[in-house]
């Protein structure tokens, strides 16, 4: 076995090797960049990451701060059955970039950056997690797109977190009715469309009752999906359930 000193010399070699054959490009734009999963500082600048002020529930972001307890108009009109949300980025223009590719062609590679950085923008509900639970994909679209990207995200944001007990349930919920796409659906038709569509695996229901669960996803967008999610884990017992998604829709304020 090699000294630890001369591994990480031969592992720095074979980096800068493989950098000067295929160098790390920008997860964005495809410019070079210094490490493999990094965004160059245009596109940095140009995404907008989520962060204080936000809605104490859902996490949509203020243009002021409102103070800590503060609720958004949509949430004091109808409170999610979620006790917290928080995301990382605004999905829009730019962020739409990075999360299409991911979602639906293969890359699979930026899943590494984006679960850090949900890692960071979730860390007040990391602290009171018990188990982390992707939404799952019924076993046609799985068969479709080859992975699941929230078991993914999930994945790297239970590696990322300081906490080691924290536990990744990968399979905690499953989706057994077909649902088809919730794109261009309107919020009550979502809600709709995905309600009684998922289930507990039954080797985990005897570990839902009391437990803190997180849900991940991709992008929150009405928050039907991840409502009906957090419908069931109460059911089950839950003692309560937050979700933390790599990009949410921010509507226009009325």
């Amino acid at each position: 076995m090699l000294p630890e000193s001369v591994s990480g010399a031969v592992a720095g070699l074979g980096r800068a090797v493989l950098d000067a054959v295929l160098p790390p490009l920008c997860l964005g734009c495809n410019e070079i960049v210094s490490a493999p999963g990094a965004l160059c500082a245009s596109c940095w600048q140009g995404f907008s990451f989520i962060s204080a002020p936000h809605c104490a529930c859902c996490g949509t972001p203020f243009a002021e701060d409102l103070g800590p307890e503060a609720l958004c108009a949509g949430c004091l009109i109808r409170r999610p059955r979620y006790h917290r949300a928080r995301a990382a980025l605004v999905y829009d223009d730019q962020s739409r970039r990075l999360v299409l590719p991911f979602k639906h062609g293969d890359r699979t590679d930026i899943a590494r950056a984006c679960g850090g950085w949900m890692a960071r923008a979730g860390a007040d509900l990391l602290a009171a997690t018990d188990l982390v639970a992707p939404v799952p994909l019924h076993w046609r679209r799985l068969l479709m797109r080859r992975y699941n990207q929230a078991q993914l995200l999930a994945r790297i944001v239970v590696r990322t977190t300081a906490r080691r007990d924290v536990r990744l349930a990968p399979d905690l919920l499953r989706r057994p009715r077909w649902t088809g796409s919730q794109a261009g659906l309107k919020a009550k038709d979502r809600r709709r469309n995905v309600r009684e569509a998922f289930d507990i695996h039954p080797k985990w229901r005897p570990q839902v009752a009391g437990k803190a669960v997180l849900l991940v996803d991709d992008v929150l967008t009405t928050g039907a999906t991840v409502e009906a999610c957090a419908r069931i884990l109460q059911r089950a017992g839950a003692r309560r359930v937050d979700v933390l998604t790599l990009a949410r829709v921010v509507r226009p304020a009325l």
